[in-house]
């Protein structure tokens, strides 16, 4: 599903904002993992992220703005079962 830019926006702003970093520009997610703004659907990148739905649509979640997060986009991809594991998470400047 695609999301609008403003609601990209709304959910960027909902990372974790670092000291010493534009936020405009760098967040980490839940993870702690780096995120980078514009790398928002890009996973070539390990900067890349997506908006996840913290409860499922399959298990009765929505689009609602209380439901959704960044999530660095491989501790997206490693959900199961609707749960969040930290796959990646910061090291430095880097993802590991």
């Amino acid at each position: 599903m695609g999301f609008s830019e403003y609601t990209i926006q709304k959910v960027w702003e909902k990372g974790k904002v670092v000291s010493g970093n534009d936020p405009n520009v760098w967040r980490k997610d839940q993870c702690e993992a780096w995120m980078g703004r514009a790398y928002y659907g890009n996973r070539n990148s390990q900067y890349g992220w997506e908006i996840d739905h913290i409860t499922p649509v399959s298990e009765g979640g929505g689009d609602e703005f209380s439901n959704l997060r960044p999530l660095q986009w491989e501790n997206n991809a490693s959900k199961q079962a609707g749960r969040l594991t930290c796959a990646v998470t910061a090291s430095g400047v880097n993802n590991k």
